[in-house]
């Protein structure tokens, strides 16, 4: 099972990749170290609130479409949970 910070730097990760843009440049424009913003995502660090919004308007991303791209990742992570019913009990 994965923590929702590894999700989370998935996602941010991804969408930096998709823009061709590097580390150095979302985290300059984010104002937070290149270091910090590395380890946020690799799901490393667990980033405050306002740190991933700052994060969200340099990738000019809005927060709702990060969280639903987390939340489907999430989704499709979990494995169904059987339960076996006996009825012979």
């Amino acid at each position: 099972m994965s923590l929702l910070r590894e999700y989370l730097g998935t996602t941010l990760r991804s969408a930096r990749v998709a823009q061709g843009r590097t580390l150095r440049d979302v985290a300059k424009s984010a104002r937070v170290s290149l270091g910090y913003l590395s380890e946020v995502e690799r799901g490393h660090k667990e980033a405050s609130s306002e740190l991933i919004n700052a994060i969200c308007s340099a990738l000019e991303l809005n927060l709702s479409t990060l969280l639903i791209d987390v939340v489907a990742q999430v989704k499709s992570d979990q494995t169904p949970a059987l339960t076996v019913v006996d009825d012979a009990a």
